[in-house]
């Protein structure tokens, strides 16, 4: 199965309970980041419990492993269900957010490569082959890999096997849903969600990609 991510980064507590309420019937789960948590605080998450669905704190930890550390206990002590983080920094940090996740019943996810244009600047040149084996070699659940180059999911996923693989960029920043659904776990949405008039209409229209 795809699943269908909604990636929720407005900046109010009421507008983002609202969308998501609305969302809800038709996603899988919420990815939350800084522009909303730093607007409503990591309370949000249990403002969001209603819904039932897992929450991500996207906050793409990276530092050294006693803060990534000190992070993750408080985004799961807030009641996330997974968190991501960079692999850059090397694996002991990586390490840091992937035990404590674990030790929380919750999901760790390290970005392999990001979505935006200039993420080739940096993760090329074999980076992010290098992130993904070290997300199989600490246990992570799995990579963040852009939907906006799906022939570097395809290599990609040749590195992780059947571990997860969450893609964002569909939509706002061209990455193409239908063309990377059949290649990912799941595919993250904002702005093509919740800039809508509809937020739900437009949700329901990315969720018959969930196969």
């Amino acid at each position: 199965m795809t699943r269908l991510i909604l990636a929720l980064d407005v900046a109010g507590k009421e507008e983002a309970v609202r969308i998501a309420g609305q969302c809800a019937p038709y996603i899988d789960a919420i990815k939350i980041g800084y522009p909303l948590v730093l607007s409503a605080g990591l309370s949000i998450a249990r403002d969001l419990c209603s819904t039932g669905l897992p929450l991500i704190a996207d906050f793409k930890v990276a530092d050294i492993p006693n803060t990534n550390r000190l992070i993750a206990e408080q985004v799961f002590s807030c009641g996330f269900s997974a968190l991501i983080c960079h692999g850059f920094t090397g694996s002991d940090s990586a390490e840091a957010c992937i035990g404590s996740a674990h030790d929380h019943g919750g999901e760790c996810y390290i970005v392999a490569e990001m979505s935006h244009p200039g993420a080739e600047e940096f993760f090329h040149g074999g980076v992010a082959e290098r992130i993904a084996r070290l997300a199989v070699k600490l246990g992570a659940d799995g990579i963040i890999a852009p939907a906006t180059r799906p022939d570097r999911v395809r290599l990609l996923r040749e590195i992780v096997g059947k571990k997860l693989i969450y893609s964002p960029g569909v939509g706002a920043q061209g990455g193409d849903a239908a063309l990377i659904a059949g290649l990912v776990d799941g595919i993250i949405v904002g702005r093509q969600i919740y800039h809508s008039s509809d937020p739900a209409s437009a949700a329901a229209a990315y969720a018959r990609l969930r196969l």
